[in-house]
């Protein structure tokens, strides 16, 4: 296993005192709860208020701010004390707000994380076992019928899609503007496939960027549905369009377009699949491809972040694809995505490291 300098320090040596390790301990134990009584912290306003008073707050005034009674107020208090995102000064009887309850409050990933484990992930946890042990995502039954998420996730409540799509945008978004500087000013693209397009945002942010190439999604026909409607009327929408295909169907095959194609885009989707399924994939892929066609593989590879943080994160996500998306895939490290590309006769020509929140782009091309 390579892993970045960051990680290697922090993932090779014990780092905690035996007292610091036995408070990390209860604090695995206590998960749960205290990501609950932390979300209230930030639903309820209440992290807000004591970041915004210089002095800090007694129980008194949060009350009073809140309109919650005595009882919540002081057992969402001493709760977030002993979590660490208040501090209490004990001559006052005021508090104030953490470093940490500064991040939990401010950092926009910490806040979207908040949201997609609450919305999304929360009750699906609960079937996690299960999933692990049937390669199933048990959990997601509490939603629907679906086999995966994809499939159900143009029938899911509102405020589930508003989150999901939140968390799956906040990572891809950040990393774009690099992106299409990659794409078209240095591999100068006219044709792409944007495989597993979505809502065909990246799709937009092309044809904004560039006004010659041609985007065709590739997507699921329901997929391609909500597509249609997102970028209708929109600048571009023109040289968009869209191919409904069932990627897990092993008969599916890729568009062959005429004149050859430049590129294939796929972001934020091989983590989607088993490794199995990834090199089912790339096969298909290259039946599309031409000595010229390079596939850009952009993904959050856990073992190339630069901050600790975001491997956490990372691995963390791996579960979500367990229980609730699909029971069979994960945020994969530079290893196991290397090895599936080689087994689908293809090459890594290229690497690009550090886009946007932690994102690498593997340029691949046919092998020589």
């Amino acid at each position: 296993m390579n892993l970045a300098p960051a990680l290697k320090k922090r993932y090779t040596e014990e780092q905690l005192s035996a007292r610091e390790a036995q408070r990390l301990a209860e604090f695995i134990a206590w998960g749960p709860v205290v990501f609950q009584a932390s979300r209230l912290m930030v639903k309820w306003g209440i992290l807000d208020m004591l970041r915004d008073a210089d002095e800090g707050l007694t129980r008194q005034d949060i009350c009073q701010k809140t309109g919650l009674s005595d009882y919540a107020v002081k057992c969402l208090l001493e709760a977030s004390l002993c979590i660490g995102t208040i501090l209490a000064d004990t001559e006052t009887d005021r508090y104030t707000l953490s470093k940490t309850g500064w991040f939990l409050l401010n950092d926009p990933a910490t806040r979207v994380n908040i949201d997609f484990n609450h919305d999304v992930n929360y009750e699906g946890w609960f079937h996690l076992e299960e999933a692990l042990k049937n390669g199933k995502p048990e959990g997601l039954k509490h939603f629907g019928p679906w086999p995966t998420f994809y499939e159900g996730l143009s029938s899911l409540p509102p405020q589930v899609q508003k989150s999901w799509f939140g968390f799956d945008h906040f990572y891809s978004d950040s990393s774009f503007p690099e992106a299409l500087k990659i794409i078209f000013d240095e591999h100068h693209v006219k044709s792409l496939y944007d495989v597993g397009g979505n809502t065909g945002k990246w799709a937009l942010q092309c044809v904004g960027y560039n006004k010659e190439v041609e985007v065709t999604i590739l997507d699921l026909p329901q997929q391609i549905g909500m597509m249609k409607e997102n970028v209708k009327g929109k600048p571009g929408a023109e040289r968009i369009s869209g191919y409904g295909i069932n990627l897990l169907d092993e008969q599916a095959r890729f568009l062959k377009r005429e004149g050859g194609l430049d590129a294939i885009w796929m972001s934020q989707f091989l983590d989607c699949f088993s490794m199995e399924e990834i090199v089912g994939i790339l096969k298909r892929a290259k039946e599309a491809m031409t000595d010229d066609t390079r596939i850009y593989i952009m993904e959050t590879l856990w073992d190339r972040q630069r901050f600790e943080p975001a491997a956490f994160c990372l691995t963390m996500t791996s579960l979500y694809f367990t229980a609730i998306a699909n029971g069979n895939s994960k945020m994969y490290n530079t290893e196991d995505m290397e090895a599936c590309i080689r087994e689908a006769g293809l090459e890594i020509e290229q690497i690009y490291d550090q886009l946007g929140q932690g994102h690498s782009i593997l340029v691949v091309k046919m092998k020589d």
